[in-house]
């Protein structure tokens, strides 16, 4: 019975760290969005460093990745520049890719 709760106990302590990663992956990926968001609107070093960090908070508003999209993409519509979803959505899956790498070379 101690084999069955050792490998229970495993999964349980897997399912958490794979939780963890995702969301640090999430939020990483998510500050890297709002960098380029912030250099395509010109912002300057202390403007886009609040603004990487209300992009991370976007997130928490509902599930998935919409919200960051929208906050995002309205955002650059309303600053003037020439995006539209499709834009925003393919930057997003680049940034997520390299917010893996880099956690994962961190690691």
């Amino acid at each position: 019975m101690t084999t069955f709760n050792d490998r229970e106990r495993a999964e349980e302590a897997k399912y958490a760290m794979d939780e963890e990663t995702a969301f640090r992956v999430a939020a990483r990926r998510n500050r890297l969005l709002g960098e380029w968001a912030a250099g395509e609107m010109g912002l300057t070093p202390e403007e886009a460093d609040a603004y990487r960090k209300a992009v991370v908070q976007a997130d928490f508003e509902e599930a998935g990745d919409e919200d960051v999209i929208r906050k995002v993409l309205g955002d650059l519509i309303s600053a003037g520049c020439d995006v539209d979803e499709a834009t925003v959505r393919t930057k997003l899956e680049e940034k997520g890719v390299v917010a893996r790498r880099q956690l994962m070379s961190e690691s």
